[in-house]
């Protein structure tokens, strides 16, 4: 941005600013899970077959890293039982839902309104590059082996790279305040 003058580290020290930051206590889980409630997210399955079995499960965190090479993020909490075996196999398909699609997010969230967690017969699923579960009817799929595993805080962030992308053009679910929702155009 012009005209913004950016502090190099050594100048942060200087000021203080970098011990004060060291010092500083992070925001409370509860008031850091609050403000991110209010954040309109994509809502995904991330699935995975190989090896290790097949395993799908809901997320909201997922992004863009990079167009060239494509690359694309998802976190998984690490108590899922689908870290172990994503990471086993070494591939992964991000499944976007669209907004006829929720009762998947619940089931893959494990808590289906009708019928069993984690259930596979309640979709059509096909497969592109990898052999991971591709959602039929999702908004996109993008299918991606294991590019590189970070570890942060309470998630494993699985960093892949596409080997296959594909989208339809129906509307997205999206999820923020605790509700399913789908975009739209602002009124005028």
């Amino acid at each position: 941005m012009e005209g913004t003058a950016l502090m190099t580290d050594a100048a942060a020290e200087n000021t203080g600013l970098g011990q004060r930051l060291n010092e500083a206590l992070p925001v409370s889980p509860e008031a850091f899970v609050s403000a991110m409630r209010v954040q309109a997210t994509a809502v995904n399955v991330v699935t995975s077959d190989g090896p290790a079995g097949r395993v799908g499960v809901t997320v909201s965190a997922m992004s863009s890293v990079s167009a060239e090479p494509p690359l694309i993020l998802a976190c998984v909490n690490r108590r899922s039982p689908c870290v172990a075996t994503i990471r086993r196999n070494g591939v992964f398909c991000i499944n976007a839902l669209s907004v006829e699609q929720s009762h998947l997010a619940d089931t893959f969230a494990g808590r289906p309104s009708n019928g069993v967690p984690f259930d596979f017969e309640a979709a059509g699923w096909t497969s592109l590059e990898t052999g991971a579960p591709v959602l039929v009817d999702a908004v996109a799929n993008l299918d991606c082996t294991i590019h590189e595993i970070v570890e942060a805080g309470s998630h494993t962030i699985f960093i892949g790279l596409v080997l296959a992308a594909q989208h339809r053009n129906v509307k997205p679910l999206i999820y923020c305040d605790r509700s399913y929702g789908a975009p739209g155009p602002l009124g005028e």
